[in-house]
């Protein structure tokens, strides 16, 4: 899934279900040592998805120790990201010669707390997202904005060291454009 998504420098690894018997990766184990059972499953099996990406790029498998804010610590040269939400973890690596910063972030297709909204939304976001929700009710706008802005702080913190407030991140989302060429820079009718 995380292929069709992004750009072919980025190599992804996925999985749907955890492997209850898989152990912690050596060097780990502290970071999850008073972790629930179901924690220490999703973190278990999301580093296991970056070790696997990152060996789609040659790197021997590590313990991927966190940083100051939690973002994940890859090798030098490395960019990456992880997410893991209910039935789903996925890593996404790069090379920092193709691609200077990777964030990604899964979320279950359900509204978003209320309590939730009134944090991650900026002025004129609500209005927006009600406007995207009568359009498109099938959609949980809510929850794609919300993870819209997490990847974007994940990709935003490795190059910054800087913290990005959900209300920093101006993001416009809404309906796909239909499928054709682009239109051209500038404006203009698309070419025929």
């Amino acid at each position: 899934m995380l292929d069709s998504l992004l750009p072919s420098p980025v190599v992804t690894a996925e999985a749907f279900a955890d492997d209850e018997d898989e152990p912690c990766f050596p060097g780990e184990e502290d970071l999850i040592a008073t972790a629930v059972m179901g924690r220490r499953r999703e973190f278990v099996t999301a580093r296991r998805c970056a070790r696997e990406a990152l060996a789609r790029l040659g790197h021997p498998p590590v313990a991927i120790r966190p940083g100051p804010r939690r973002e994940p610590l890859w090798p030098a040269g490395v960019a990456g990201s992880i997410t893991h939400c209910k039935g789903y973890r996925g890593a996404a690596v790069a090379r920092t010669e193709e691609v200077v910063s990777v964030g990604i972030d899964a979320e279950p297709h359900a509204p978003l707390p209320s309590r939730v909204l009134g944090v991650v939304t900026a002025p004129g976001d609500a209005e927006h997202l009600a406007e995207l929700a009568h359009a498109e009710p099938a959609v949980h706008w809510d929850r794609l904005l919300f993870s819209a802005k997490e990847a974007v702080y994940k990709a935003w913190y490795p190059l910054t060291g800087r913290w990005l407030g959900f209300t920093d991140a101006n993001l416009a989302v809404g309906p796909a454009p239909p499928p054709g060429p682009p239109p051209p820079a500038g404006g203009g009718p698309p070419p025929p």
